[in-house]
């Protein structure tokens, strides 16, 4: 009876390996679809690839079906209002909401000359809010996300270089 147990036991711990992995290797596709949506996106409305990687792992680390505290959702956590001027119905797809995303950075970009940090500002705080101070603006938590996206950002840069190059 104690050789069946045990047996038991090893096709449960075997089980729940395969399962596991199986667990890991479903949410990889969705990573790897994300990564090429955003790579997609970011070319067709010529915003660093870079930069829109930062954002989506500051904001929701490549997790499309994060809800913040304050209603933002996806993987580049678009609120309503930001989702309903791109034209996105459904903030948790993938192609959507990084389709709005990229396309709302990439109107950062262009309405700030290209300042990563303006754009980085903005679309944390809201454009209105930077238009009106621009670097001015006072606000901690916005400092802090703007100094970490730019390492960030500039970090990947690098990378990117650096793999060119390694070429």
């Amino acid at each position: 009876m104690r050789e069946e147990s045990l047996s038991r036991w090893r096709s449960a711990r075997v089980v729940y390996a395969l399962a596991s992995a199986g667990i890991l290797c479903a949410a990889q596709p969705e990573k790897t679809r994300a990564v090429q949506v955003a790579d997609h996106y970011s070319d067709l409305y010529q915003v660093p690839r870079e930069l829109v990687y930062s954002i989506v792992e500051m904001e929701s680390n490549w997790k499309p079906h994060v809800v913040s505290d304050k209603g933002a959702v996806g993987l580049m956590q678009l609120i309503p209002a930001t989702a309903a001027t791109f034209g996105v119905t459904n903030r948790f797809d993938i192609e959507q909401n990084v389709r709005g995303g990229v396309a709302y950075l990439a109107r950062l970009l262009k309405l700030f000359d290209g300042d990563v940090r303006l754009a980085g500002a903005a679309y944390f705080a809201g454009e209105g809010r930077i238009q009106k101070a621009g670097l001015g603006y006072s606000n901690a938590e916005v400092y802090r996300y703007v100094r970490r996206l730019t390492r960030l950002y500039w970090q990947k840069r690098f990378e990117a270089e650096q793999t060119l190059r390694d070429q």
